[in-house]
């Protein structure tokens, strides 16, 4: 399978991450892709990555580009889109303080005979991988308290989207990092998916799609920036369920070494997750997709602009995204 690796960063290139991840890449036949912002250095000089500094990504063909705005994480779909346009067959996420281990590397698969959990809500999947009560960020508040963890089944599954988890400080939120216990090491060796009506936030810091997946890689920029992974996984796994694809989890491939952050700052910036999460899984159940995969993206978004999470404007660059790919 031809792979590409995509991070956005506005470190410099002396990010010991960043090197490592240029070094492994070549080492595994993976094509990296790095995409600047204009907070970026003006210049990257990794040895082996393909960077994309602000004002070289205006050359590229895409319409999106007319429309996206700086200064956002939203500027991933870039990568996602260069990526595609090699003809890549796995596209791999992560972020520049996510640092890879061994086993990052073992094979990637399709399908899976794998645990599965079919039709159940909401599961908090991390309480398979620990003994202790945690969350990931974008779990519905009100359900924290709640151990959600149905018994599993074995079943072979299509997975194009495989969240893998991150060991050390991994994706919880800002509630649970002002109160919770850190660092976290999950089980080893463990993996689950979920499938039909099932759901769990899944993230863009350590996730594998495959090409049948690629049109949902999609990030919506106008809403809340801790938010706009969470948000996109949640249109997936509403999508993925037309096409009886599961959404697999496994344990860490990568340990985050985090950036610096402002809890207070993440705090605010979740709000709308804790007031919205289970209403937004909620209202796009109600949906009956048809057509496409480009028809119910665009159904979906239209969804969550009418609630007023997101904001009118993302159909627009919704509109371009589906132009490009």
């Amino acid at each position: 399978m031809k792979k590409a690796l995509v991070i956005t960063s506005i470190a410099s290139d002396q990010n010991p991450i960043l090197n490592q991840w240029a070094a492994e890449c070549k080492e595994n036949d993976t094509t990296f892709i790095l995409i600047g912002d204009k907070k970026s250095p003006d210049d990257f000089n990794i040895k082996d990555c393909e960077a994309w500094g602000w004002q070289y990504q205006n050359m590229l063909p895409f319409t999106l580009l007319k429309d996206l705005p700086y200064n956002h994480y939203s500027r991933k779909n870039i990568g996602y889109l260069i990526a595609m346009s090699r003809g890549v067959d796995v596209i791999i996420e992560t972020d520049d303080d996510n640092k890879p281990i061994e086993n990052f590397w073992n094979k990637r698969q399709l399908s899976h005979l794998v645990n599965t959990v079919n039709d159940s809500g909401w599961v908090n999947v991390y309480r398979y991988f620990i003994n202790s009560p945690i969350w990931s960020r974008g779990f519905p508040l009100e359900l924290v308290n709640e151990c959600i963890k149905p018994s599993v089944n074995s079943a072979f599954v299509t997975c194009p989207i495989q969240q893998g988890l991150a060991d050390g400080n991994p994706d919880v939120d800002a509630i649970y990092r002002m109160t919770g216990q850190l660092p976290v090491y999950f089980y080893k060796e463990l993996s689950l998916a979920l499938t039909g009506k099932t759901y769990h936030p899944f993230n863009s810091q350590n996730t594998t799609w495959f090409k049948e997946a690629f049109p949902l890689l999609y990030l919506p920029t106008y809403c809340s920036f801790r938010m706009t992974d969470i948000w996109r996984s949640f249109v997936a796994q509403r999508i993925c369920q037309e096409f009886g694809w599961g959404v697999l989890y496994h344990s860490a491939t990568v340990i985050q070494e985090r950036n610096e952050h402002n809890l207070l700052n993440d705090f605010k910036q979740e709000i709308d997750g804790y007031l919205n999460n289970a209403l937004i899984m909620e209202r796009l159940q109600t949906l009956e997709l048809k057509g496409d995969v480009t028809n119910m993206l665009i159904d979906c978004y239209k969804e969550l602009i009418s609630m007023g999470v997101i904001g009118n404007s993302e159909s627009l660059l919704l509109k371009a995204w589906l132009n490009d790919i």
